[in-house]
């Protein structure tokens, strides 16, 4: 860490900077691996075409995580994978690892590595020879090179593959190459630029579970960009889902899905209901009933705001249990409108009345047909924790 040393004194002959905390530690204790403080990148500033890719963003990314940067295109996440790896230097801001400054320092002198999306393996070098470059750089001795590389192929499963040329390797397999050449010089953090983007569907679910083996197993911090929402949830111990240059919102997989902060995270992850409300009055027990467009009533656990408020709900179609319509449980009532077989389940479009239609998922059983047809008036059962109250 001598650079990184070398660099924060040098960094603070020329601006001022706030101190790491005296921990480096989040609040439940963890080291924090890369810090940003309000991380702000502008391209082309001062010009009338000026775009704001980063906008003041503060994230702390603990040691030892996977940890997703989710978002759409243009959302900001790869220029923030780009600015720690310093390929892209902040407009304003500052970026920590380990507590240390590395602003000043250069892409080659940080202690992180970066898999791309399109692996840039050398063609003209074996699998070996990929493998072992960062350390021939480093000028390691040829014992010690020689035996990262063969744990690397048997970390990441290519031990006969040794002498072969990327072009004689599958997609999957030059993956893996990445990887170990990437892990090869064992760096602090780990960066993961969309890596599986280029590989058909089957071999990506089969790599998600590889990628998650090999952070456990090597103990370093990744920190992985994706937009597919299936990859994030299926991966991480923590995702931070973007838009606009802006973190929105950060927890686990099954936070992020069950409690969105907002109607863009909702709407971003997975599929969701969003039912325009008002917030008719509060309830027992911290629950609040709500009024549909159609007016009918649904009571929600987390309502905020006071009564007479307009609310937007998010409603995940597998919460949604369709009922006879006379059923006692039933809170909505609706008139299925077309219904697609998914084969693992039915996906339902339901008409509420008011303008507003639902969409609800049902588990297909063993050789069963729907359960409802087109026409069909169903009531809808919701329990008051399925429905969240969105922020904006």
């Amino acid at each position: 860490m001598a650079e990184l040393e070398t660099a924060q004194r040098e960094r603070s002959r020329v601006v001022p900077i706030r101190a790491p905390s005296e921990t480096a530690a989040d609040a439940v204790g963890q080291k924090i691996a890369v810090e940003l403080r309000g991380a702000t990148k502008v391209f082309g500033k001062g010009t009338a075409h000026a775009v704001t890719a980063l906008n003041d963003l503060s994230l702390g990314i603990r040691d030892n995580e996977f940890f997703t940067l989710l978002g759409p295109s243009g959302c900001g996440k790869t220029t923030l994978l780009r600015a720690i790896a310093g390929f892209e230097e902040l407009s304003a801001g500052e970026i920590y690892l380990f507590g240390q400054a590395i602003d000043l320092l250069p892409p080659n002198r940080r202690p992180v590595n970066t898999v791309f999306q399109h692996y840039a393996l050398f063609p003209h070098m074996t699998v070996a020879q990929n493998i072992a470059f960062g350390l021939e750089m480093q000028r390691r001795e040829r014992a010690i090179i020689d035996r990262v590389v063969g744990e690397m192929l048997e970390l990441v499963r290519l031990p006969t593959l040794a002498s072969r040329r990327p072009q004689q390797l599958s997609g999957g397999q030059q993956q893996r190459v990445a990887l170990a050449r990437a892990l090869a010089t064992h760096p602090k953090v780990l960066l993961l630029d969309e890596p599986l983007s280029a590989l058909d569907l089957k071999l990506r679910q089969e790599m998600r579970g590889e990628l998650k083996t090999l952070q456990r197993e090597t103990g370093i911090t990744f920190i992985f960009v994706t937009h597919d929402q299936q990859e994030a949830l299926t991966m991480s111990d923590r995702i931070a889902v973007m838009a606009n240059g802006e973190v929105q919102q950060v927890g686990a997989p099954d936070e992020i899905y069950e409690h969105p902060v907002n109607r863009f995270v909702a709407d971003f992850i997975g599929e969701t209901n969003l039912l325009e409300a008002t917030l008719i009055e509060r309830a027992n027990g911290g629950r609040a009933v709500c009024a549909l467009g159609n007016g009918e009533r649904l009571v929600v656990e987390d309502g905020r705001g006071a009564p007479g408020a307009r609310i937007t709900l998010s409603l995940r179609p597998e919460k949604v249990a369709l009922r006879a319509a006379d059923h006692a449980d039933a809170a909505m009532h609706g008139t299925i409108r077309r219904l697609v077989y998914l084969g693992t389940d039915t996906q339902y479009e339901i008409d509420l009345g008011g303008g507003q239609m639902l969409l609800a998922r049902a588990q297909n059983a063993r050789g069963a047909r729907p359960a409802f047809e087109p026409g069909a008036r169903v009531g809808l059962e919701v329990a008051p924790g399925a429905a969240r109250v969105l922020a904006d």
